[in-house]
This record gives structure tokens, sequence and C-alpha cells, in this order.
């Protein structure tokens, strides 16, 4: 089992606790650092928002290059960037600058999107996100793979155009899926590295998993994609047990949420440390 911790730039953003954390889970052996993505949230909170308004959110691209600037080694992920409201031609260049900072360490993971005050806000057509993410997709990875990126979609369409640097990671920045409906599931088989599952307990992901199985029987995954790689953030604590339940249920990665406090992150950190052991 590889383990990550969720929060650095999303709930934590002062440059000097981001930095102790970052440092700490990379001397810990740690897998993978995460952070997501808001760029605005509903004010007064309302359902199904996941934070209060005043919740920093540092943007993906920032956080992603300053974690490489302070570690060495550690992987870097995204939990997810919301690729429905974004321009992908412009987004492909901030991913690939980050996976060449890093030295080819950023996994990608991507979401649709839910929260309709938000997408208004960015003036982003709400109903039509599945279909823009799905698209987004593909002309990322046309970008950072074509030798002469050409795209014609409903929504986003470029040629005669180049984009350098490619990132670093031959293929391109592993893309993860996340998001729990139907098609989102079928996203992750038709266009994911891997998927990642949000706050789902052992029981919820055997049964998400059992739906990716069921939907992979159905739908073509491209050869080149390999193996679907399975993440999970749990909603509680991690004990033992529950890795060896996660494990058997087919997750390859386990991302602890931590806690807003420097303490508790590096408590969290420590009891990753010796699950790992």
């Amino acid at each position: 089992m590889k383990f990550g911790i969720f929060g650095l730039g999303t709930g934590v953003a002062d440059p000097e606790t981001i930095t102790t954390i970052a440092r700490a889970a990379e001397a810990a052996g740690l897998e993978s650092l995460w952070t997501g993505e808001h760029v605005v949230l509903p004010k007064p909170r309302v359902a199904p928002s996941p934070a209060d308004p005043d919740l920093p959110f540092l943007h993906p691209s920032a956080i992603l290059s300053y974690l490489a600037a302070v570690t060495e080694r550690v992987l870097l992920g995204t939990g997810v960037v919301l690729i429905a409201q974004r321009n992908p031609v412009v987004l492909a260049k901030e991913i690939a600058s980050a996976d060449v900072l890093s030295g080819g360490r950023v996994l990608f993971g991507v979401g649709a999107g839910y929260l309709e005050p938000e997408f208004a806000a960015l003036g982003a057509e709400f109903h039509t996100r599945g279909a823009r993410t799905d698209e987004a997709i593909d002309a990322l990875r046309c970008l950072w793979n074509d030798e002469d990126p050409s795209f014609e979609g409903e929504f986003n369409r470029f040629s005669a155009i180049d984009a350098h640097p490619r990132p670093a990671q031959a293929g391109g920045v592993p893309i993860l899926i996340g998001g729990h409906s139907r098609a989102a599931l079928k996203r992750a088989v038709q266009r994911g590295n891997g998927w990642y599952g949000w706050a789902q307990t052992p029981e919820q992901t055997r049964d998400l998993l059992a739906q990716i199985g069921e939907i992979g029987s159905i739908v073509e995954r491209p050869a080149e994609l390999g193996e679907l790689e399975i993440t999970i953030t749990p909603p509680a604590r991690l004990t033992a047990d529950a890795v060896e339940q996660y494990a058997e249920a087919g997750v390859h990665r386990l991302v602890s949420l931590m806690s807003r406090h420097e303490a508790g992150m590096l408590r969290a950190i420590e009891l990753l440390h010796d699950l790992d052991s």
C-alpha cells in the first residue's frame, strides 16, 4: 500500500507550515502529497459546498510548484482539479510546467465539478460539465503527446500550434479521475490512468470497484492506459485493520485527510509511517 496526505494548500496555506509538513512527510517515507481545488465557494455556505467560504484554497499549479521546490522525491497530486471550469490549453501548460519543475512527480487528479454557484462565477456552463471534462482530458493528452497538436471538439479547437516544455513524464502526466457517479466511473475506465475515491469506506470502495469492473466488461479500456490505479481518501483515521480491508478491496494508495493544525498533521504523518512499517 502506498500512503499520502491531503490538505497542503487546501485549508493549510501558511508557507512555513506547508514546508514543515511536506518535508516531514518525505522524511517519513510517505509516497505523495495532495491538494484540491475550488476557485470560489458559495457565501453563505450552501449544500453541497464542502467548506466554509473563508477556507483557503491555493491555486493547484502554484502549490504543486511550491511543493516541488521544498521536496526532492515525494509525488505531488491533485484531488481534484475541476477541469470542466478550465481552458484545457492553459491547464495543459500549467500542469506540464509543474511536472517539469518537479522532475516528473505530478499526479493529476481531475473531476467535473459539482457547485453550480462556482461555475456561474467563472462563466462556465454547468450542465455540459461531463462532456467538457471528457473532451478536456483528450485535449490535454493531445497537447502533451502529439508531435503536431491538433484538436477538433465540440468545445475546444486548436491546430497549427505547439506548447513546450512537454511534461517530464513519458506519455504525459498520469490522469486520475475523481467522482462516484456512473459517468465518473465510466470516465475512469475509458480515460483514466487511475480513479480517485473521496471519503469512501472499505465497504463503499468495494461496491464502487465492483461497478468499475462491470463497466470495464462493457466498454473498452485503451491498452496504453494500463491497469487502473485506485486511490482512496478514507473518511476516518486509518487503522491497520482498515488498511488491510482497503488492500483486499483492490486499493493501491490511501491518502489521509489531515487536520489543519501543524501538530495534528505531524501526528498523522507519524501514524502513516507506523502503518507503513
